[in-house]
C-alpha cells in the first residue's frame, strides 16, 4: 500500500453524487441527464430500509456516476429528506469509493466519525456500503451524508 493510501482509509475516487427526485419524476430526470450526454449504466429497486428506485448514469468514460433516487414509500429515507427539504428533490449524498470497506469503516470509527450504520452492509449493484452522518465529527459537520462504497462483483461499466 502506498503512503497516500495509508494516510486515508483507501479512498480511490468519487463514486457518485446522489440526487433525490420526487415520486413520478425519475424518467424525466433520466431523460435530462441522457440529453447532457450521460449514459445509463444501472437501474434497480433497492428495498429493505432504503426503499428507493435508483438509476446510475455514467459521466463520460470515467468512474464517476450520478445516482438518481426516487422514493418507493413515504417511509423511505429519501422521501423523508425530500419532505425536510420543503418537498423538493436535490443532493441526497456524496459517495467515495474505497478498496476495503471494513478497513475504511474501522479507520473512520477510530478517528471519531459519526457512522450511521452499525457495520458495512449490502448496497445496490453488488456493492458494500456504509453512511457517515452529516454531523460528521465533534469538530466538523460536513452538512451532507457521506456514503463509503466498495465495488462488488456486479460492478458497472
Amino acid at each position: 500500500m502506498n503512503d497516500v493510501a495509508a494516510q486515508v482509509p483507501g479512498f480511490l475516487c468519487f463514486d457518485h453524487v446522489a440526487i433525490s427526485v420526487l415520486p413520478g419524476e425519475l424518467e424525466a430526470h433520466v431523460s435530462a441527464y441522457t440529453a447532457l450526454g450521460f449514459t445509463e449504466v444501472h437501474r434497480e429497486e433497492v428495498l429493505g430500509t432504503d426503499q428507493v428506485r435508483e438509476v446510475l448514469l455514467q459521466v463520460g468514460d470515467g468512474p464517476n456516476l450520478v445516482q438518481l433516487l426516487e422514493p418507493l414509500t413515504p417511509e423511505s429515507p429519501v422521501a423523508k429528506q425530500i419532505e425536510k427539504n420543503g418537498g423538493r428533490g436535490g443532493m441526497a449524498h456524496v459517495a467515495l469509493r474505497v478498496r476495503d470497506i471494513q478497513a475504511a469503516f474501522d479507520d473512520l470509527k477510530t478517528k471519531g466519525f459519526r457512522i450511521i450504520d452499525a457495520a458495512p452492509r449490502k448496497g445496490s449493484r453488488g456493492t458494500t456500503v456504509f453512511f457517515v452522518h452529516p454531523k460528521t465529527t465533534d469538530t466538523a459537520a460536513f452538512g451532507y451524508i457521506l456514503e463509503v462504497v466498495q465495488e462488488g462483483d456486479a460492478s458497472h461499466g
